[in-house]
């Protein structure tokens, strides 16, 4: 068999030569054209950067730069393919009724939408732990809740009573003393042992403490 086979692969041989010679030369019978152009989206005409044009079935190409532009040598009858993440691929084949060695070319990309499948991030190993802490959660209190408990009126009031006076409200008190005694200046001030109104604040501000020490 083997005698057989050894014939039939020497009569070949010369075959594989020829054809690979005659693509060869087809292939070099091709003019190289430098081809420049500019990639941009086909709804808007903006430029895409950075994409990637590569000729088929070869490993040469090239890439855009920031304003979609490109430039790479190619030969008549190759097939350019544009791409880029988020567009659809597009293709163009390179002329060969071309009289020009240069040639410049304007190709759109039009926009693919991916839809992916729907993932679910949970911060527990299950959803029954995830329920569990979800339901058992304690929710701190809003900017709102704390603001309405501080302005209380039982806090503002022991607020009120702690607190000193400042150097504004020392103003006001000296001032209205001084104006209290120019008032009755000249004159007997009125005696507010017998004014009954002021026995009743007296009561009063005994009954919450105001003049308890506190040492």
């Amino acid at each position: 068999m083997r005698k057989l086979y050894m014939p039939a692969i020497l009569f070949m041989f010369p075959v594989l030569i020829m054809i690979t010679s005659e693509g060869n030369n087809r292939e070099s019978s091709r003019r190289v054209i430098q081809l420049s152009g500019i990639v941009v989206t086909s709804d808007s005409l903006k430029p895409v950067p950075y994409a990637t044009v590569m000729i088929k079935n070869t490993r040469r190409g090239t890439s855009t730069d920031y304003y979609g532009f490109f430039s790479l040598p190619a030969r008549e009858l190759d097939t350019l393919v544009f791409s880029s993440v988020g567009y659809k691929r597009a293709y163009y084949v390179i002329s060969d009724t071309l009289k020009e060695s240069r040639y410049s070319a304007i190709q759109l990309l039009t926009k693919d939408t991916i839809h992916l499948d729907e993932t679910v991030i949970y911060p527990w190993p299950t959803r029954e732990q995830f329920r569990h802490a979800f339901i058992h959660t304690e929710i701190p209190d809003d900017d709102y809740d704390r603001a309405m408990r501080n302005l209380a009126r039982a806090e503002m009031k022991e607020r009120l009573q702690k607190m000193p006076m400042g150097a504004a409200a020392n103003y006001r008190h000296y001032v209205n003393q001084h104006a209290q005694q120019l008032y009755y200046a000249g004159q007997r001030p009125p005696m507010h042992i017998f004014n009954p109104f002021a026995w009743a604040e007296f009561i009063k501000a005994w009954r919450e403490g105001r003049f308890r020490s506190d040492g």
